[in-house]
């Protein structure tokens, strides 16, 4: 019969669409995976880079921060690139800069070589969470958007969890420079990967994407208009003081281990895998698959989104814990619960810009949000580095990181609020 032909055509469709969309939600941790390779694989080379280049503990900690300082300043341009040419021509020259970048750090002759080829690292690397925020919100409904956002935000977790004591081991073997040459490799790899498989859905399939009353325009909003609004300053200033934290456990949580507990440098490089698988799992199954499986059975969407961002982000504050950690065995559970807390709301985090951007604006919305992620990137490595040459000791660079940390959950508290579209510019509510 045409009718059950057609039935049937269209139920092909979907099942193609279905598949096609978590193909990509794939393809996007995957992405997040190589290029947190590149990020940890300077913060396993401590020892390496002062035995060659003979840096001091802030130094280091400025070097680790390079990287972010061009990250920041690219995020509002790469989001007004990404809404006006779309993830996959952004991705493709973003993800080959990012390629070229590990190469670079890998042949550099001095320090300011090395300071060169990680401040091209952030120019490449920008547009990533921002692209990947717009990709989910392309292809998505709001009611799986934790899920498929978790996969690329998890995936940064998983990659500390394994890029620490597996880069960290092929440095002790191979040394930094061909460890540096390895990530390089990696990245350009997926740089044909993501050349082959990605593409931008057509307006039909965006809209289609558009469910659970989230009917929007596609007009481009002004950038001072977004940076005007609450939500944007709420969600912004809040996942600041997640990625402060973030980046202090990404860049220092080796040396932290190795100075604090008197552990030698491999073993350090293997107990920091446990806090990071352990975020990759909150990161998945509580902020990821729970919070979208408590939205499908007709729990308040905004409601549980709001509670797992701000309680995931108070057990964040478990970093003030390990800062009298006398054992091994303290500092990585305290760790843990901190790490393990903030990943639990990072995917609810990442997949507000799509649910609160008004018009087409997820991009805009989404490097706003990173840009203020990336300031704390860049404080965080800094002021850790120069608060342990000064007082030799990680208890007052933790307890800044908790006091961060509380400035954030007043701002999802006060500033974000509900989680709603913003009103576009020219509507009543606005």
């Amino acid at each position: 019969m045409p009718g059950d032909n057609a039935q049937s055509q269209f139920a092909g469709s979907v099942q193609n669409e279905n598949r096609q969309r978590w193909i990509i939600a794939v393809l996007l941790g995957v992405g997040v995976l190589v290029n947190y390779f590149d990020r940890v694989n300077l913060s396993v080379s401590h020892d390496a880079l002062f035995a060659e280049f003979r840096i001091s503990d802030f130094t280091f900690g400025l070097l680790l921060g390079a990287y972010n300082w061009t990250y920041a300043l690219c995020q509002l341009p790469s989001g007004l690139l990404l809404d006006r040419f779309g993830v996959r021509r952004v991705g493709c020259v973003s993800t080959f800069l990012w390629s070229l970048a590990s190469f670079g750090a890998a042949v550099t002759p001095g320090i300011g070589g090395f300071f060169a080829a990680r401040f091209l690292l952030g120019v490449g690397e920008a547009p990533s969470f921002p692209a990947n925020a717009k990709a989910v919100g392309y292809w998505f409904p709001p009611r799986e958007r934790s899920f498929a956002t978790s996969f690329f935000d998890g995936a940064a977790k998983f990659a500390s969890a394994i890029g620490v004591p597996v880069i960290g081991l092929l440095l002790l073997r191979i040394g930094w420079r061909l460890s540096f040459a390895a990530t390089g490799l990696i990245s350009l790899l997926y740089f044909f990967l993501f050349w082959g498989i990605y593409r931008d859905p057509p307006h039909k399939q965006i809209e289609s994407a558009s469910v659970d009353g989230d009917h929007r325009s596609h007009r481009r909003v002004a950038l001072a208009y977004l940076l005007r609004r609450k939500k944007v300053i709420g969600l912004a200033v809040g996942f600041g003081s997640y990625n402060y934290v973030f980046y202090l456990l990404l860049t220092w949580l080796p040396v932290y281990l190795s100075r604090s507990q008197h552990i030698d440098l491999a073993h350090s490089f293997m107990y920091t895998g446990i806090p990071w698988l352990f975020a990759t799992f909150t990161d998945l199954f509580i902020g990821g698959w729970t919070v979208d499986r408590l939205i499908h059975r007709g729990w308040n969407a905004s409601r549980v989104r709001r509670t797992v961002l701000v309680a995931g982000t108070a057990l964040g504050l478990g970093i003030f814990g390990a800062a009298g950690a006398h054992t091994v065995t303290q500092a990585v559970l305290w760790i843990s619960l901190s790490i393990g807390g903030l990943s639990a709301a990072a995917p609810v985090g990442w997949s507000i810009p799509s649910l609160i951007a008004p018009g087409d604006s997820v991009g805009s919305v989404g490097a706003i949000m990173n840009m203020s992620n990336q300031i704390s990137g860049i404080a965080a490595p800094a002021i850790t580095g120069y608060l342990v040459g000064v007082r030799h000791s990680f208890k007052a660079a933790f307890t800044v990181a908790a006091a961060y940390l509380l400035v954030g959950i007043a701002s999802y508290i006060f500033l974000l609020g509900e989680i709603r579209p913003i009103p576009e510019p020219d509507s009543p509510a606005a």
